[in-house]
């Protein structure tokens, strides 16, 4: 019999200045580290005004971790010192390994909309020091599964027998983009012991069949990152306005993190 995993604890990004003078929303960070692991940070942002982040984030360092950029909507141009170089544009990721370090640069060009997020995903201890590396996930390499009215977009792991674009050489994570049309259900079964949570990006929706969406106090609000307890199935219902959320899971290191360390 599933075990549902259950709401154990919701964040409301605070409003933060990153980069050159990028406006963002800071989700989770330096105190959730031990509720979220492996998963470090994520800043999301959602924006019409090309001056909230058109300033960009200059070339900066990363060491010991891998970023994932994801955007639903956008165009960021990025270079690093490896010598790659492109554009991630609507529905794309970029998924950097800084490893042994790596210096890199992302510079958002004004759009219609700037949807997405970055986030950071530790890297085991015995890996800290790899070789750092890239992966360019393009909009049509991502596996798109539409069923009962859910769209479910999948950048990395595994879902319904579809391999994501991406699969990480370190941590097994899955990285699933899912769309609900309004009062569908949808769940996910995975490792009953990783950690889980979703970020909503746009919509509401409850976490619990015992919870009514009718009912203003049950349902969970946009821009809110979601953690559940272990358990092997994820089970949501989308509000009347329908849903938009990234699922995020992979197995806990349970290793100590230096955060902020200096390169050398």
């Amino acid at each position: 019999m599933d075990t549902l995993r259950k709401v154990i604890k919701i964040t409301k990004g605070k409003p933060a200045v990153d980069g050159a003078g990028v406006k963002l929303v800071r989700v989770i960070g330096y105190p959730d580290t031990k509720d979220y692991d492996p998963f470090l940070m994520l800043d999301a942002f959602d924006s019409g005004n090309s001056e909230d982040y058109i300033k960009g984030f200059p070339w900066h360092p990363h060491r010991g971790i891998e970023t994932i950029t994801y955007l639903i909507y956008g165009n960021i141009q990025h270079g690093d010192s490896l010598g790659n170089n492109g554009s991630i544009l609507d529905g794309e990721c970029q998924w950097m390994t800084a490893g042994s370090g790596i210096i890199h640069q992302e510079m958002p060009k004004a759009s219609r909309r700037m949807l997405g997020a970055q986030l950071w995903l530790n890297l085991p201890a015995k890996d800290k020091m790899t070789e750092p590396g890239y992966g360019d996930i393009k909009a049509e390499d991502i596996p798109v599964i539409n069923e009962n009215g859910a769209k479910v977009h999948v950048i990395a792991g595994e879902y319904q027998g579809h391999k994501g674009a991406f699969e990480g050489k370190y941590i097994n994570a899955t990285y699933l983009d899912v769309e609900l049309q309004s009062n569908q259900e949808w769940h996910f079964i995975n490792n009953a012991e990783d950690t889980l949570f979703v970020y909503i990006f746009t919509g509401k929706a409850i976490f619990d069949p015992n919870e009514s969406i009718n009912n203003p106090e049950d349902l969970v609000d946009e821009k809110q990152a979601v953690l559940f307890s272990h358990g092997d199935k994820f089970w949501i219902k989308a509000a009347n306005q329908g849903v938009r959320f990234i699922l995020l899971s992979a197995k806990p290191l349970n290793e100590p993190i230096a955060w902020g360390a200096p390169l050398s």
